[in-house]
């Protein structure tokens, strides 16, 4: 028996047409789910089916907005009909908004909260019916290291990301009777093009990323992959409220003793 076998489960991704969520969806396949993901406009649902395409994959892409709950209702019965009850869950689709806080509106803390945190209440509560129906499903938040340590510019995210931590938790317990384990992955600092700004050769913080995580790089969304599998399946089936951080050792590590 293969424990890590997707074979027949439906999985919805959301924001996976690019980066952590994609390649996630990817490894979501090769383990024999059905893909299934959504994104803001139509633009970047066709972008996303193209590469799914390319990659051999037939994915069904549909337009919706995480944070409006009558839309994503719509969206989840809409996906129900069309190609069955979701079995998996990743919420993925997330924003950060790199502002000292003295200068951040209360507007764009609300709009990074809305999406990073009310979004995914909001498509765990839209989906958690069918698969109480199914008699169980899985749920895996996208969290951060940011709901453990703290940063210049990133209070919206961290404490967006602190709730969704604790969400996760939450949820965990409201759902385990039904067979729903809700977890999370929490990554480190990861190449993606959110991240781009920061890699730039000679940007001091691309020094200070490499010197502060033991594994000595950045990771990758491929780096994600085998944690999501394994929360997304059989595996996991005893692990429920729990963060799994896939941050190359950041957490664990004091740093360097200065020379």
């Amino acid at each position: 028996m293969n424990q890590f076998d997707l074979k027949g489960k439906i999985a919805l991704i959301t924001g996976a047409s690019y980066g952590i969520g994609y390649a996630i969806a990817k490894a979501f396949h090769a383990a024999g789910a059905v893909i299934v993901f959504n994104d803001i406009n139509q633009e970047k649902v066709d972008m996303g089916l193209a590469s799914y395409k390319a990659d051999g994959i037939d994915a069904h892409g549909y337009v919706f907005d995480v944070t409006d709950e009558e839309a994503v209702t719509e969206a989840i019965a809409k996906i129900t009909k069309e190609v069955g009850t979701i079995d998996i869950l990743v919420n993925n689709a997330g924003i950060i908004k790199r502002i000292p806080a003295l200068e951040m509106s209360a507007k764009d803390f609300k709009q990074v909260v809305d999406i990073d945190l009310n979004g995914p209440f909001i498509v765990s509560k839209a989906v958690a019916p069918g698969m109480i129906a199914k008699g169980g499903g899985k749920i895996i938040n996208i969290c951060s290291m940011m709901s453990e340590l703290g940063r210049e510019t990133v209070s919206a995210y961290a404490a967006a990301k602190g709730g969704l931590k604790m969400l996760t938790k939450n949820l965990a317990c409201e759902w385990g009777a039904f067979n729903i384990q809700v977890n999370g992955i929490g990554p480190g600092y990861i190449t993606t093009p959110q991240t781009a700004p920061l890699r730039e050769e000679g940007h001091p913080f691309n020094t200070f990323i490499v010197t502060r995580t033991p594994a000595g790089r950045w990771g990758t969304p491929e780096d994600l992959q085998g944690p999501a599998v394994f929360l997304a399946s059989s595996a996991s089936d005893f692990v429920n409220g729990h963060i799994l951080y896939v941050d190359g050792g950041i957490l664990a590590y004091l740093g360097k003793q200065p020379s």
